[in-house]
């Protein structure tokens, strides 16, 4: 009895490729694949540069023992051949991962943008990369990303989370190269760069009584940060020598530093029987927010009241009005606290101390 053939007995039977001659198609894929997998060495680069493998190896750590002619030359090479250092490789044979931990509260925040470029400059410059990640300010989130020191998947950290949080690992930061970025304790066996806050929020609300204000308003963060603890009490200091009684419906704390968060600020302030002529926010984008609180309340900034930030984010010379800050050196922050953990990197023994770099009041539209 014939079976009958089902729909995919009757297709009809592909051609075998004749025995050696690989089917169509196969050889380009075979080409492209190996292409893909070849390996270029620090030997090849070598001589195609026309140097020693040492020269070689000395260029790709960031050696300063390299003449620049010759250091073009290997670098050209390394372009034309493709050549790719391998990191896996080169950790187990060097115990070193040439991977910096930068970990930020929230990535959002345009403040902390240019602090990882400066941070970032710095860092491929000498050779290195960097792994951003964002803790959102919790210890728990830090400690998961702590254990890249522990597994030396990274070489060494810069932190800018609260300098409460930072505290509670203050064990791990002195095992390990660590920098302390804006949020420090000056007395932690740490490295640190920041500014000094205290003094920088009293020059902005001395400006503000310069002025002709004494009903100034100040807008506040999360008290786990040293600055939003040092600014309040630069606010309280430049009140307290003008003679001017704080009041404590004058000080608002908002939860986070968005626009949303300054309108809300703002429309608590407007709703008080004594109007502040003044507000101080200890940030910019807390500020901005605040200026579109007014304007949506059809208030003038300033005649109607006049508002102060703090950071001078890109954003803070291009509102209407400009907004009066306090001018951070964010990349210099970066620049230094990646420079500060190199040091630690290039000698374990050093003693880094702690940097304060200056700040500077911008007088603009807003007040």
């Amino acid at each position: 009895m014939v079976k009958e053939r089902t729909r995919a007995d009757k297709r009809p039977a592909k051609k075998a490729a004749p025995r050696g001659k690989a089917p169509a198609g196969s050889a380009c894929r075979q080409s492209v694949d190996a292409g893909r997998e070849r390996k270029v060495s620090i030997a090849q680069v070598a001589v195609h540069a026309g140097v020693s493998v040492a020269t070689v190896s000395r260029v790709l750590n960031g050696s300063d023992a390299v003449r620049e002619p010759t250091r073009s030359r290997v670098a050209d090479s390394i372009v034309a051949l493709g050549y790719r250092v391998n990191q896996l490789a080169r950790s187990l044979r060097t115990d070193e991962s040439r991977l910096l931990l930068t970990m930020v509260p929230d990535i959002g925040n345009p403040f902390y943008a240019q602090i990882v470029q400066g941070i970032n400059e710095a860092v491929q410059a000498r050779g290195y990369d960097m792994l951003l990640c964002e803790t959102g300010g919790r210890v728990d989130h830090e400690k998961r990303f702590l254990e890249l020191l522990h597994t030396r998947r990274v070489d060494g950290a810069i932190c800018l989370d609260p300098d409460t949080v930072q505290q509670a690992q203050q064990s791990e930061a002195q095992r390990f190269p660590w920098v302390a970025c804006c949020e420090f304790d000056a007395h932690a066996p740490v490295a640190y760069v920041g500014i000094d806050n205290r003094a920088a929020a009293r020059e902005a609300v001395q400006y503000l009584v310069s002025r002709g204000h004494s009903r100034i308003a100040f807008v506040n963060s999360d008290m786990r940060f040293m600055y939003a603890r040092e600014r309040q009490n630069g606010y309280e200091d430049a009140l307290r020598q003008a003679g001017i009684a704080a009041r404590p419906d004058y000080s608002q704390s908002v939860n986070g530093l968005d626009f949303d968060a300054g309108q809300r600020a703002v429309a608590r302030l407007l709703a008080l029987d004594l109007r502040p002529t003044a507000v101080f926010a200890v940030s910019d984008t807390l500020a901005i927010g605040i200026m579109r609180g007014l304007r949506d309340a059809g208030l003038a900034v300033p005649t109607d009241m006049a508002v102060m930030g703090f950071d001078d984010i890109s954003l803070a010379s291009q509102v209407s009005p400009t907004l009066s800050t306090v001018a951070q050196p964010m990349r210099q922050l970066g620049l230094r606290a990646a420079e500060l953990l190199l040091r630690q990197l290039d000698d374990p023994q050093a003693r880094v101390k702690g940097i304060r770099l200056p700040h500077r009041l911008m007088r603009r539209e807003s007040a």
